[in-house]
């Protein structure tokens, strides 16, 4: 998804997450910012660095979903109710 997106946007600033582009889920059109599956983050977080379910998310809360990075900050889309 990443992929298409960089390439159908070549012209853009696009600000990514590091490690988690198997997450992302889209892009928001009018402000060009990527949006991301919180479920994904974790799953990639358990499988790429060994972590337990709670551990991912706790790591994910504290250090990148409460993040603010400026203007092109991803968007977290909270798919794990």
């Amino acid at each position: 998804m990443l992929e298409s997106i960089v390439e159908n946007f070549p012209d853009e600033d696009i600000l990514k997450a590091d490690g988690l582009d198997g997450a992302v889920i889209g892009i928001d059109l009018t402000t060009m910012r990527l949006i991301y599956s919180k479920l994904k983050c974790i799953e990639v977080l358990m499988l790429e660095d060994d972590m337990g379910y709670l551990e991912a998310l706790e790591y994910l809360d504290f250090n990148t979903f409460n993040s603010y990075v400026g203007e092109l900050t991803p968007i977290w889309c909270d798919d794990t109710i």
